[in-house]
């Protein structure tokens, strides 16, 4: 292929995935006013329903302004030459090509950062603020939004250096290193992502014994479970939705509650939600889902390495010749519908564990305290109740609620 070919091929993908991401969510938004299924009207009472709308609507509308202003940015930068301005600003500083790779990368990221801010800015303090979920300061955004931008920087800073090492060091199977590199860093965060990372934005501390902590202990050793390390995250400091997950695996493993999960929910039905989650343990899909995002970035890697080094892709996007960089950018488009799949085959995946959980929670514990929790948690989050098959074939990761809660209801009778 032509170094015009590629360029058309990776415009014309951008305006592809573009136009079918909104056509999937203009037809979720026509579903925002269908009929609430019997099994989950008492959900909202008509006020809270309308103010469920809205909020849907609202984010809808904003969500359809941003993507198409990054559209628009995205394509312009193509078309204007934007990547070799970029390249050639960074080659400026230096000539050493990881140095250069890191400046490129980095001058990216800040300005994306820059340009973005007053987007999640708007959505943090207009809309989540105007519908009562926001509870975060100014201050608590601002200082997240720069905490981000350093740890980005530091470990994404890292793995990019090291990667770009291997690459000058290996060429062609420099891909074999890169999937040893980040299967490792995976497999640390899963590990040690609750005792490092999250420090950093949120405080952690033990759950007070008590009757919670009796109940999770007592479920706990009922099921063959050993858990020690039962942790309440102060999620309150930024927003009022509730949230639960369980981390790490082995002498690692912790469960960490959302303190407004604490103060939504009755003991049984946190009990019911931990129930859910120790079923994913128990159901190996901790494992299966490490198996499978493994075997994922491995391809990923192989497939980068075809075209990393190509002069022509690199012409493509107004550069004179290949390099690490540039290659990686191109590959982002050009990979694009393949990342598309791959995706929707992993919420495939996801949604069939979320049933498997959902029936160990309800056999080992109780489906009448998880039905209940999860219709207090989707009150309490303005949930979409009637989202469009299309959009939930190709972006949730869990099943609808109403699906969870007819599979827990079905294999009660």
């Amino acid at each position: 292929m032509t170094p015009t070919s590629y360029y058309y091929l990776i415009i014309g993908l951008i305006i592809c995935n573009f136009i079918f991401e909104k056509y999937i969510a203009m037809l979720n938004a026509k579903n925002f006013s269908n009929k609430i299924p019997d099994e989950l009207k008492d959900i909202y009472s008509n006020d809270e329903y309308a103010s469920s709308q809205r909020y849907k609507k609202t984010n809808y509308k904003f969500g359809l302004i941003t993507s198409s202003f990054s559209f628009i940015l995205v394509l312009l930068f193509i078309i204007l030459g934007g990547f070799n301005s970029v390249d050639m600003m960074a080659k400026s500083i230096s000539l050493h090509p990881i140095v250069v790779s890191l400046l490129f990368f980095g001058i990216l990221g800040l300005a994306n950062g820059i340009i973005t801010l007053p987007f999640s800015y708007y959505q943090t303090f207009y809309i989540e603020s105007s519908f009562g979920f926001n509870k975060s300061t100014k201050s608590t955004f601002w200082m997240d939004k720069l905490k981000g931008l350093l740890l980005g920087a530091l470990l994404g800073g890292i793995i990019l250096g090291v990667i770009n090492w291997f690459y000058i060091q290996t060429t062609t199977l420099f891909w074999l290193y890169a999937w040893g590199l980040v299967t490792g860093f995976s497999l640390l965060m899963n590990l040690f992502y609750a005792q490092f990372i999250v420090p950093i934005f949120n405080k952690q501390t033990p759950l007070e014994a008590g009757e919670l902590k009796e109940a999770i202990t007592e479920f706990a050793h009922k099921v063959g479970f050993s858990i020690d390390n039962i942790f309440v995250i102060d999620g309150s400091k930024r927003s009022t939705k509730a949230n639960a997950y369980f981390s790490g695996f082995g002498s690692q493993k912790r469960i960490t509650l959302y303190d407004t999960l604490i103060n939504d929910l009755s003991t049984d039905e946190i009990v019911a939600v931990l129930a859910h989650e120790i079923g994913h343990y128990k159901k190996k899909h901790i494992v299966y889902n490490i198996l499978l995002s493994t075997l994922l970035t491995g391809t990923t890697f192989y497939i980068l390495s075809l075209f990393i080094g190509n002069d022509t892709i690199a012409m493509a996007l107004g550069l004179k010749e290949a390099s690490f960089h540039i290659g990686l950018v191109a590959f982002g488009f050009l990979y694009a519908p393949i990342s598309e799949f791959t995706g929707i085959l992993m919420h495939l995946c996801s949604r069939k564990f979320e049933y498997q959980a959902d029936d160990f929670a309800k056999k080992h514990f109780s489906n009448n305290s998880l039905i209940s929790a999860l219709k207090t948690l989707s009150k309490k989050s303005l949930s979409n109740l009637t989202p469009h098959p299309w959009y939930v074939f190709v972006h949730y990761s869990h099943p609808t609620l109403l699906e969870r809660i007819l599979n827990l209801k079905k294999q009660q009778d």
